[in-house]
């Protein structure tokens, strides 16, 4: 086994606890829940509803995966966390399948949550393994 590598994004969301982007081990990488917060401008006021979050969470998850030299192509699963699930299921699902090929979708986990950092409604981790 390899020595971990462990990743901070150029560019990438300012973390809201103390954690890496992302961790490499052995061709597997295992990407950090992002929150809908805007990279370019951290302290602004996170979008308002589900669809405009997720689709800036997915969007921070690129941007994580893109300085890996990975895009979402290369991601096996995904967690998907949500404060207000029987609200916001259908619409956090519209976007997120938005971002992957129907016939290349991650195997998922979507759990409904109390509460997630600085209020947001929605949170997505992600397993990526390198060709």
């Amino acid at each position: 086994m390899n020595t971990p590598l462990f990743h901070m994004i150029a560019g990438g969301p300012a973390p809201v606890a103390p954690y890496s982007h992302a961790v490499e081990a052995d061709g597997w990488v295992f990407l950090t829940g992002q929150i809908p917060a805007d990279p370019n401008d951290d302290p602004a006021a996170l979008p308002d509803g589900i669809e405009a979050q997720t689709r800036r969470v997915m969007d921070n998850l690129e941007i994580v995966l893109g300085g890996l030299g990975l895009g979402l192509e290369h991601v096996v699963s995904a967690r998907v966390f949500v404060t207000e699930f029987k609200r916001d299921y259908a619409g956090m699902n519209a976007v997120y399948k938005s971002y992957f090929p129907a016939d290349r979708l991650p195997a998922r986990t979507c759990i409904g949550v109390t509460a997630l950092a600085r209020d947001a409604l929605v949170e997505i981790d992600m397993i990526a393994r390198r060709p």
